[in-house]
Parts: C-alpha cells; sequence; structure tokens
C-alpha cells in the first residue's frame, strides 16, 4: 500500500479484500489452541460461518458429552470467523471478543459439534454475532451472543 504525509493509507480495492477475507479461515485455524481443538469451517461466507469440532473423547467431561468450555471456544471462535468475514480490512486488524453470553441449553453426546454463526448487527468497531451450537442430529446445546471488536 502506498501512503503520503497528508492521505494516510491507499484503500484496499475489492479484489485485496477478498484476498483478506479469504485468508482468515487458516489464519485463525492454524493458532495453537485452534490447531489443537481441531475445528474446521464448513460454511465462510459473508455474515455467515458454520464450523464443525468433530467429536473426540477428550473434549468431553465423560467420554460423551461435551466439556461446555470447548463449546465455548468453538462458538467464540465461529463467531470471530463471522466477523472477519465480511470485514474491511481498511479499517484494522486488531481485534478480540469483548463480550460473549452463552446458554447452555442440551447436551451434544458423542456427535460432531456444529456452530453456525451470522453477524446480526456491524457498528465502527463493535461486530454483534448470534451463535447456535448443535450436534449433527440438530438439537440445539448452547446458544450464544458475541460482541467482536475489531480495529
Amino acid at each position: 500500500m502506498a501512503t503520503t504525509d497528508q492521505e494516510g493509507p491507499a484503500p484496499l480495492d475489492d479484489a485485496d479484500q477478498q484476498r483478506f477475507r479469504q485468508a482468515v479461515p487458516s489464519a485463525m485455524l492454524s493458532t495453537p489452541y485452534l490447531s489443537t481443538l481441531g475445528l474446521v469451517f464448513e460454511e465462510y461466507e459473508p455474515d455467515r460461518v458454520t464450523a464443525r469440532l468433530a467429536f473426540r473423547d477428550d473434549l468431553t467431561n465423560d467420554g460423551i458429552v461435551y466439556h461446555g468450555g470447548v463449546i465455548a471456544a468453538a462458538m467464540d471462535s465461529a463467531g470471530a470467523a463471522a466477523a472477519w468475514s465480511n470485514h474491511d480490512f481498511g479499517k484494522g486488524t486488531r481485534a478480540s471478543t469483548v463480550a460473549m453470553s452463552v446458554q447452555y441449553v442440551g447436551a451434544a453426546k458423542s456427535s460432531d459439534l456444529l456452530c453456525r454463526a451470522r453477524v446480526v448487527r456491524r457498528g465502527r468497531e463493535l461486530i454483534f454475532t448470534e451463535i447456535t451450537a448443535t450436534d449433527e442430529a440438530g438439537t440445539v446445546a448452547a446458544h450464544a451472543l458475541q460482541t467482536y471488536r475489531i480495529v
């Protein structure tokens, strides 16, 4: 990007925006924690993401039911990916979850966990997402609201 003292960074064109957005899934999933968790993105569209966590008994409380922290981590990651999926990279690349409220309403037992996230609203810095975690049969295990910030 070219810069001048008076103009600041040149705006990114659509091709650069798309290139950066499409790099997000592999960049996220290569981080130390997520790479050990084993999360994969099955759908990564603007403002909509579906993440799958393959069942492993080491992610459970008892070899059957997922640990709540694992569910929350998968949901947080899906929400973050949704926030990045349609982000204007000219506005910044520093990010974090500001808040997330999780309601556990069921159990995902001996099944892959699917986390479907969608952006509800985009502000200047804050992105609000809604995430639902289900087992493969569609039984809801948890629902979350997330506030994500990118600057």
